[in-house]
């Protein structure tokens, strides 16, 4: 019992704290108009406030503090030594404020406005790059903030409301997300250049059974395809390498470290064959993922739109 109160009385402080704030918020601006005109009337012009509604705000707020801020001279005030070291953090707090107004409004314009946007490592190269190209043709001023991560951390994101939308494989089903499938990119089995089934061009996966596999990451949206297909094929992979990254993987290949299930790359990669899986279907679902319910700006709305438009051509080539 003794070990709670003294919890409670440690915590007191923070909600007086929070309690004050919400007191003292809505005046803020009330203050500063009056010490900066000095002169209750003026002030309440300026601001197309009632007089006397000014004149009780800025009662109250002493009361609140419990500090005289002005010395009353008829019709006009001055402010006391309290008043001026109070309003000069007001000032900056209410600048503060007008910063991030402008922003979140800068931000939401149709014109300018930007967009959180994430997308998986192997879209990087290629496909992000033409998709913001293609889109910037018809909204050339609206400005991106770009996140390459793997599919769980983005989905994270999306509910802590960091990104508006983001790429990702495969599609989420989550009650909490919306979910729209846009396309599908093949997987490969890519081998070293120097390996047994190298001069083949299609190969079903059982095949690689007793191969040594070199994946991404547990977590990764590949890595869990790459498992469920070695199952479906029956067989589950010996796992030598795990990375972050696909084309450190077709490094690892290139050096004779393992095989993997990839999709294609941007460019070419020495040293490795890239092989058809004829079975199982091998192949990975692309979605655009976002927050249920989450309201979007102008730009988050036109983009949306777009990438909605391209289902089934999202894929170069």
């Amino acid at each position: 019992m003794e070990h709670q109160q003294s919890s409670q009385a440690r915590l007191s402080p923070s909600s007086d704290t929070e309690d004050m704030v919400m007191l003292l918020a809505p005046r803020l601006a009330h203050f500063a108009g009056v010490a900066r005109t000095e002169h209750v009337t003026r002030a309440a012009q300026e601001m197309q406030v009632p007089q006397s509604t000014l004149s009780r705000a800025m009662v109250r707020l002493e009361q609140d503090l419990g500090v005289d801020l002005f010395a009353r001279h008829g019709r006009t005030v001055s402010l006391t030594p309290a008043g001026r070291t109070f309003l000069a953090s007001v000032e900056r707090a209410l600048a503060e404020i007008e910063r991030a107004a402008d922003e979140v409004r800068a931000d939401a314009d149709p014109a300018t406005g930007k967009v959180a946007f994430g997308f998986l490592h192997t879209m990087g190269a290629e496909t992000v790059p033409g998709l913001l190209h293609a889109f910037r043709a018809d909204h050339p001023r609206v400005r991106f903030s770009l996140v390459q991560n793997y599919g769980e951390a983005m989905l994270e994101k999306l509910r802590a409301g960091e990104l508006d939308l983001c790429l990702t494989s495969p599609v989420p089903d989550a009650p909490d997300l919306v979910a729209r499938r846009l396309d599908e990119q093949k997987l490969r089995l890519v081998v070293p250049a120097d390996h047994r089934l190298a001069t083949r061009r299609r190969v079903r996966l059982a095949e690689a059974a007793d191969e040594v596999f070199v994946t991404l990451e547990p977590g990764y949206g590949l890595r869990r395809i790459t498992d469920d297909l070695c199952e479906e094929a029956g067989f589950k992979p010996r796992v030598a390498f795990e990375g972050e990254e696909a084309e450190t993987l077709r490094g690892l290949v290139a050096a004779g470290l393992g095989v993997a299930l990839l999709p294609p790359p941007a460019f070419p990669r020495p040293g490795v064959v890239e092989l058809t899986v004829t079975a199982p279907r091998a192949a990975r679902e692309i979605g655009v993922a976002w927050l249920d319910g989450h309201p979007d700006t102008p730009p988050v709305a036109a983009f949306k739109k777009f990438l909605l438009s391209r289902r089934g051509n999202l894929l170069p080539g």
